[in-house]
């Protein structure tokens, strides 16, 4: 048969997944990896499109179809090469990306013969050819006398200082945490990405010159001032930590949790490196309601599967299909014995001096709201309480910039998200304070890692732009 004609013969196979009863019980990833057969022959199954959705669908526009090819044909170290030449973090993004909405949704293929797979070979490009001695090409570089300092070593960070070192400048970056990654590695559960995965990936950026000030917080140990004393330019990609209170009655109740703080405590006791600030949440032989319908709010029940607790209950106020959340998450949860309530709405969080329980309301979809989605429309006469001894809340995060930002003359909409270029002469990812740039959930809010990612990479161009720099376009496998 034609190889163009492969997806016929050969189906979608994804990576075997740890088995349910095992998989509950530890912290590790779920999903296994390809060897070099599995992903060659799922590679080709790809039918080359004249116009490659995928790629338009993915916010680094990485060249899809061109390294699975590659892959296809044997050239591990090329598609590395390809694959990091339009994402910073592509074994991470293999793995906690919403493929489902993005690459893989937009693939021709999903039309009922089985989409590529193709988060889990981005993850294998990565993962194998890192493990066979591949490292990024610098070879080219020449290095110019600047300096740029990146605040933050999160997804758009990351993908800042990347770009930043590829162009010759001198990469900085502080964080004040012990490890790179941010909410990587502090609010991604481990059983969806692996900690050893994020220190690789410091190891890489080391050996490419990026150079990493840890437990360092800027505000604290080293002010904003001395960073522009210090450096031409600074990058500030701090990523939003600011939960999103519900306002509901009953919210400040002993057994109401914040999402966040509950992650970060949960991962920090599994890499035993406790904090006062994040302190751990047993939810053992508790009954469990999530609330809110994102990948937050999969993490947390998720974890709270993990930890033991008697059930868990994810409660959220529109139906499955506008649920925000990866649809992968949706059916790893469920399977993991997570109880999904659709169009619940809360109304109270109840108890005397504990949380004993929540109210909700049934809804129905009405009109669009401004940004397009149906408003969740209460039902009269429909409230139920649902029991829990612990209640998370899971509504998202709003950018908190600190004060030492704002003093220093950047704007923001609202005292919330950074104001980037918009005219008045700036640059694109351009604050009004001409020599600070950023990017990322600071700029545009919580969104996805690899958006954040796009967002440094893109905020890196245009700090080199100002700085005279001019940067190589990249390029397509031959």
């Amino acid at each position: 048969m034609s190889d163009h004609l492969h997806f016929l013969e050969s189906p979608r196979r994804d990576p075997e997944p740890m088995s349910i009863p095992v998989r509950v019980r530890n912290w590790n990833e779920i999903y296994g990896q390809y060897e070099a057969e599995g992903a060659a022959d799922q590679s080709a199954r790809c039918i080359n499109c004249g116009n490659p959705y995928c790629e338009w669908e993915c916010p680094v526009h990485n060249f899809i179809p061109d390294w699975l090819r590659l892959i296809k044909q044997g050239r591990l170290f090329e598609a590395a090469e390809l694959s990091h030449q339009t994402n910073s973090l592509p074994e991470v993004c293999g793995r906690i990306c919403p493929q489902d909405r993005l690459c893989e949704g937009a693939c021709t293929l999903n039309d009922g013969l089985g989409a590529v797979t193709i988060g889990s070979i981005e993850k294998y490009i990565t993962d194998e050819a890192v493990r066979q001695g591949w490292r990024p090409d610098m070879s080219r570089v020449v290095a110019t006398d600047k300096r740029v300092a990146v605040i933050g070593a999160g997804p758009a960070g990351l993908g800042a200082a990347d770009i930043l070192v590829r162009n010759g400048v001198e990469a900085h970056v502080f964080d004040r945490y012990t490890r790179i990654g941010g909410l990587l590695t502090y609010g991604i559960p481990p059983f969806k990405l692996d900690k050893q995965v994020v220190e690789t990936r410091r190891e890489i950026m080391e050996g490419m010159g990026v150079q990493f000030h840890l437990g360092v917080e800027i505000g604290r140990d080293k002010t904003l001032p001395e960073l522009l004393d210090e450096y031409d330019a600074v990058f500030t990609g701090m990523g939003t930590y600011r939960y999103v209170r519900g306002n509901l009655p009953g919210e400040d109740l002993e057994g109401v949790i914040e999402s966040l703080p509950f992650l970060i405590g949960n991962v920090n006791r599994v890499l035993k490196e406790p904090a006062s600030q994040f302190p751990y949440r047993d939810l053992r032989g508790k009954r469990v309601v999530v609330l809110g319908g994102g990948d937050t709010a999969m993490d947390c029940v998720r974890t709270s599967i993990r930890q033991g607790a008697h059930s868990v209950t994810c409660a959220y106020r529109r139906d499955e299909e506008n649920m925000p959340g990866s649809r992968r998450e949706v059916k790893n949860a469920r399977e993991e014995g997570v109880e999904f309530l659709f169009n619940r709405q809360p109304v109270e969080i109840l108890g005397e001096e504990s949380a004993e329980g929540v109210r909700v309301v049934r809804t129905e979809l009405g009109e669009p709201d401004d940004r397009g989605r149906r408003r969740p429309v209460p039902v009269p006469g429909s409230e139920e309480v649902l029991p829990a001894d612990a209640v998370i809340i899971a509504f998202g995060f709003q950018p908190n910039p600190p004060s030492w930002l704002v003093e220093a003359g950047v704007e923001t909409h609202d005292g919330c998200r950074l104001k980037v270029g918009g005219g008045s002469g700036r640059a694109e990812f351009q604050t009004s304070h001409p020599r600070i740039f950023a990017g990322g959930d600071m700029v545009r809010g919580s969104d996805l890692v690899v958006t954040a990612v796009f967002e440094g990479r893109e905020a890196a161009k245009s700090l080199l732009k100002s700085l005279g720099i001019e940067t190589v376009s990249a390029a397509r496998a031959a």
